[in-house]
């Protein structure tokens, strides 16, 4: 678990937004949810946008003030959309998962996000040590807040090396054909096409080159293989009836 890094939510003014933000955390590996004076918290709309996650809106833990939140963290880092006068150092998302994703889990660090409608007051970046920008379409760069928090998880997540591949189907399971296999197929194929009329000999070799480079690309597998020569043979067996 990335248990280093605290998600501080300041004055969140709808409760489904808490519970989504603790679904995104959790899809994460997060799991350090900290609300700053929630309009409403604990409440019925959170725990159904949660879907799931809802230890993570047990353990929340709820403050009065952004200063207490973020009290026992050596690194603060507040989101933000809006540009501000006063010049600020600022990292995004990625830069924040390539500079903090690896950082031993004696450090702590906070994520800061604002209010649904306006953000992060001055005095509350005051408190944090940088800007944290998630880039996007300059002509609307406001982001919901669970889906801000979505992305900057997601960067830490991949940055932390606890990224997994996944599997589609049984993909994998079965061998790779051999050469062997796969000489045989074309033979059978090229058989096929001559018994049911497709294949005409002037036009064989440029028809079996094409096949051979569709197939070659694909990789079939021995089950694949044993599929395709199964609907070989039947398409030979109903030519000769």
């Amino acid at each position: 678990m990335l248990s280093n890094f605290k998600v501080v939510l300041v004055e969140t003014s709808h409760p489904g937004n808490i519970g989504a933000v603790a679904r995104a955390m959790k899809n994460m590996g997060m799991d350090q949810l900290r609300l700053v004076s929630p309009k409403l918290f604990p409440h019925a709309d959170a725990t159904a946008r949660a879907s799931g996650a809802d230890d993570l809106l047990r353990e929340a833990k709820v403050y009065g003030s952004l200063h207490d939140a973020i009290a026992d963290c050596q690194v603060v880092l507040g989101a933000s959309a809006r540009d501000r006068t006063i010049s600020w150092p600022s990292v995004t998302a990625r830069e924040c998962a390539g500079k903090w994703g690896g950082a031993p889990e004696r450090l702590d660090i906070a994520l800061v996000f604002g209010r649904e409608s306006s953000g992060l007051k001055n005095h509350e970046l005051d408190l944090c040590h940088y800007l944290l920008r998630i880039p996007c379409n300059p002509a609307y760069s406001s982001l919901n807040l669970a889906a801000a928090v979505q992305v900057v998880c997601y960067e830490l997540f991949v940055a932390s090396g606890r990224e997994h591949a996944g599997s589609v189907g049984d993909r994998g399971e079965d061998p790779l054909a051999t050469a062997e296999q796969m000489e045989a197929f074309y033979l059978h194929l090229y058989q096929t096409m001559v018994d049911i009329g497709f294949l005409h000999p002037e036009r064989s070799k440029s028809i079996m080159r094409r096949l051979r480079r569709i197939f070659n690309r694909i990789q079939l597998d021995t089950k694949e293989l044993d599929i395709l020569r199964g609907i070989l043979r039947f398409s030979q067996n109903h030519n000769l009836k």
